[in-house]
């Protein structure tokens, strides 16, 4: 008899079997819901036209060593402003927000940058409300702008979208959620230096890194504010894509066995990104409606970069969100009309609708992250018998108000979580081989917030 595929998670299907429990329908936390309300179109075109008018933002625009304030042209005047935008916002957060300027000195490279430079990320620290809780999530997208020579810090070089589009959405994300809490730590930043070479990015992630903070994801967003595309001349506002590698950048220098493990459990697609872009797309299209999450399965563009791969290189989840089709007319392009085309980085050529819905899709994915509990521990899979059911167990979280935990499912070819099943306790068994289906585990709050999936780690003894 022909047996048909297991339907995704957005056509809800539900067991009969005793022995589970039925599975739980996907309900929208409604405190996300009215912070998704609070997104504004019209202040997300401010933020961009705010962002336009210091004309550029090239990252050596900024004197080695004068002061920013006093500028105004220029990314230092760019950043103050930014930071002006924090310390405001900071102050409908009852106390739990800071605002800081990351500054530190960059020497000549004898690439991209040709002289001292004054470099600085601003950052916006939204302190979470449990002790216990160490968790940080980081959304983040880069202030500076170029045009066709990247070593040009002197004309005109708008960025309204590369990437305006992803500074403002980070601007607005800190002005909604300022006025909330969240049991855990999430900043919102900035970051300079991306069209030199990622040096903003690199600056964090190695400093994240060297001070063992708890960064459990990464939403970096990069070009996200235009529906139209060059060449095809495609006009689409419906479609978002998130970019995830797969197997973690770590594992070339890898000395413990894990690419083997990998290889013998066939967990090549999931990784730490590619499991954060399956939950993006699952929570961001339950909360913002007419727009699909495409998984793109690689790390970026070809020929292009991001400022999530200096972190998925040091050993963190992080992911790319970016329109799903490109104008690169509008790209690191000087000002000009050529053959009846106007090349340039104008806010003109942008979707704020469309930006609206992809800073959305940041708000869902970030606040029912750090609104869920800590991922459960230890969590493993019972391989020491040949058996066609599947038993897991694991460990409770380490901190976070618990209702209980999801335990999800897929076929080894789907992309996406078909199944979820909710318990109370610290194991299911299922009636479903091992051998062929994916298993992992979330821990849930009380509100439904579900945490990030962690895969079962075969149980030998």
């Amino acid at each position: 008899m022909q047996t048909k595929a297991l339907l995704p998670l957005f056509i809800l299907s539900f067991l009969s079997s005793s022995l589970l429990q039925a599975q739980t329908i996907l309900t929208r936390d409604s405190q996300i819901s009215d912070m998704i309300s609070q997104i504004s179109a019209d202040s997300l075109r401010a933020h961009v036209n705010g962002l336009v008018s210091f004309g550029t933002r090239h990252t050596l625009s900024v004197p080695a060593t004068a002061t920013d304030q006093p500028a105004k042209k220029g990314l230092g005047a760019a950043r103050q402003w930014i930071l002006g935008k924090f310390n405001q916002y900071a102050k409908q957060s009852g106390g739990r927000m800071t605002a800081t300027l990351d500054t530190w000195m960059l020497q000549p490279d004898g690439k991209r940058v040709d002289k001292p430079a004054n470099m600085g990320n601003v950052m916006a620290t939204l302190k979470g409300t449990d002790p216990t809780d160490t968790r940080i999530f980081i959304v983040q997208g880069h202030m500076d702008s170029r045009v066709t020579n990247v070593m040009n810090r002197e004309s005109d070089a708008p960025g309204a979208n590369d990437d305006g589009s992803g500074t403002a959405a980070v601007i607005e994300l800190c002005r909604v959620m300022s006025k909330s809490s969240f049991p855990a730590t999430v900043i919102f930043v900035t970051l300079t230096g991306e069209e030199q070479g990622l040096l903003g990015a690199e600056h964090l992630s190695e400093r994240a890194l060297t001070e063992k903070w708890n960064v459990e994801a990464v939403l970096n967003n990069d070009i996200m504010g235009s529906n139209n595309s060059s060449d095809t001349r495609i006009i689409d506002n419906t479609r978002l894509r998130v970019f995830s590698e797969g197997l973690p950048g770590v594992l070339l220098k890898d000395t413990t066995g894990r690419i083997g493990q990998i290889r013998q459990f066939g967990n090549e697609n999931d990784g730490k990104a590619r499991s954060l872009a399956r939950y993006l797309k699952e929570v961001g299209e339950r909360y913002v409606e007419n727009l699909e999450v495409v998984m793109v399965y690689r790390n970026d563009r070809y020929l292009r970069g991001g400022d999530h791969t200096p972190y998925v290189q040091r050993g963190f989840a992080a992911v790319r969100l970016t329109e799903m089709n490109e104008n690169y007319e509008h790209q690191h392009q000087d000002l000009q009309t050529k053959d009846g085309i106007e090349f340039g980085d104008y806010a003109k050529f942008m979707d704020f609708e469309y930006l609206r819905k992809n800073t959305a899709v940041n708000l869902a994915t970030l606040s029912n992250l750090a609104k869920a509990p800590t991922v459960p521990q230890k969590v493993t899979v019972d391989v020491r018998n040949l058996t066609n059911a599947t038993v897991l167990y694991w460990q409770a979280p380490q901190a976070g108000k618990l209702k209980g935990y999801y335990v999800l499912m897929r076929e080894t070819y789907w992309p996406f979580w078909q199944k979820k099943f909710f318990t109370t306790k610290l194991g299911m068994t299922l009636p479903y081989s091992k051998d062929n289906y994916y298993f992992a585990v979330q821990s849930v709050s009380e509100d439904g917030n579900e945490s990030l999936p962690i895969l079962p780690v075969p149980n030998l003894r």
